[in-house]
């Protein structure tokens, strides 16, 4: 039966900018039973609070699962507290150290907060993993590990390779891909939404749906998002990453420094304008227009999402003002003791370097300013006073040294 125009517009935004949606055909279906019955579609992100805070990367998918949100269907943000202590093997080439109860709870306070910066709270389900995890007991979860192999297990390349490099797997985390897998079928899910790391796991959740007699979910992977360097996924370990809880000029600065290609990947990704929109974007720097334009169109929209319009509109003024050699009106005021100090010394205590070696470093590359002034001299020692130092483009600090 040929799709309605609504169906087919649904399942183009269903579509953007996704690694993969398997099986299509069956989700269009879904969706066109669902425009006939009126009956929304129950669609699953479930989400490990590992870290307290998220940053852009993990919005990537509450991008996705926004835009399906706005098409009428019941999304369901599920924190895995349950699965949190087995702790996810994805893309692992080692045991991960499960995490505490305490660890877990004090990660969940924030994770949904930050989550309703993208998500429409009213409309989210919000569900944990324990609810239903925590009654299987000993017996169904025997009677669970019975419904999969350890040959289909096997499959899971990161444990193949660990197993060929002889690197130990343990038991436990089998476990987790049928937790994960369960947790579709205690929620009755349509489609389930992850990064291109959960196929595995997400296949696992299709598979025990058709043992329980459910009808089989779908499944949508969403790229990792790379972070400023363009190479590595965004992540905080990589000191690679926005957050989407820092301050609104520090995240305009970070996207502003992203590079002119890399831009195209965060309009993919990120951004709730249309295809056609960017398409008119792409089209007119083609033409000649200043890529830059661009990107503060897409600096100001991921700014504006996370804290205001007001707050974009000062964040561009303040990136000008930087721009021009300007200094921000934020920033810290920090109070040190010692003059004269040495530059390199006062750079480590700051904060503004990780190390005297990298002070230096920073001062030999003409990065390191004291009101404005480059400074060259690595012996510089710096007297008593209030002034304001700064090292590289966004790193500012006013110093109060005292004696």
């Amino acid at each position: 039966m040929p799709l309605s125009d609504t169906v087919l517009e649904a399942l183009a935004i269903a579509k953007r900018g996704v690694d993969e949606l398997l099986i299509e055909s069956e989700f269009a279906q879904k969706l066109a039973r669902s425009e006939a019955s009126g009956v929304p579609l129950r669609i699953k992100l479930g989400l490990d609070p590992t870290a307290p805070d998220l940053h852009l990367g993990h919005t990537v998918v509450l991008n996705k699962m926004r835009q399906l949100q706005n098409l009428g269907h019941q999304v369901i943000f599920l924190i895995g507290d349950f699965t949190s202590m087995i702790g996810d093997p994805s893309g692992r080439n080692a045991t991960r150290p499960p995490l505490t109860r305490e660890q877990i709870e004090l990660n969940a306070q924030t994770y949904f907060k930050q989550a309703s910066l993208v998500l429409d709270p009213a409309k989210t389900e919000i569900r944990y993993n324990s609810e239903w995890c925590d009654q299987l007991g000993a017996r169904g979860m025997i009677q669970l590990a019975s419904r999969y192999t350890v040959a289909r297990m096997m499959e899971r390349d990161d444990f193949a390779k660990r197993f060929k490099n002889g690197t130990p797997i343990s038991v436990h985390e089998f476990l987790y891909p049928l937790m994960q897998g369960y947790d579709s079928v205690a929620l009755k899910s349509d489609l389930e939404l992850g990064g291109t790391d959960q196929k595995f796991n997400l296949l696992v959740g299709r598979e025990l749906q058709k043992d329980w007699g459910q009808e089989p979910q779908c499944i949508l992977t969403m790229p990792l998002l790379e972070g400023l360097d363009g190479v590595d996924k965004m992540s905080k370990s990589k000191n690679n990453y926005i957050g989407i809880t820092e301050p609104a000029n520090t995240m305009f600065a970070k996207v502003m420094s992203i590079s002119d290609t890399m831009m195209w990947r965060y309009y993919e990704l990120l951004s709730w304008r249309s295809l056609d929109d960017v398409a008119a974007l792409k089209k007119a720097i083609e033409g000649g227009a200043n890529p830059r334009d661009a990107k503060v169109a897409i600096a100001q929209e991921i700014v504006e999402r996370f804290h205001s319009r007001q707050a974009a509109e000062d964040a561009l003024a303040d990136f000008v003002n930087r721009s021009k050699g300007g200094i921000p009106d934020d920033i810290a005021e920090i109070a040190v003791g010692g003059a004269p100090l040495g530059v390199a010394q006062l750079l480590k205590q700051t904060g503004l370097c990780a190390s005297t070696s990298e002070a230096m470093r920073m001062i030999d590359q003409g990065g390191v300013r004291i009101d404005g002034t480059v400074i060259s001299d690595k012996a510089l020692k710096a007297e008593a006073g209030t002034f304001v130092l700064q090292v590289g483009k966004r790193k500012f600090a006013r110093i109060v040294l005292s004696a």
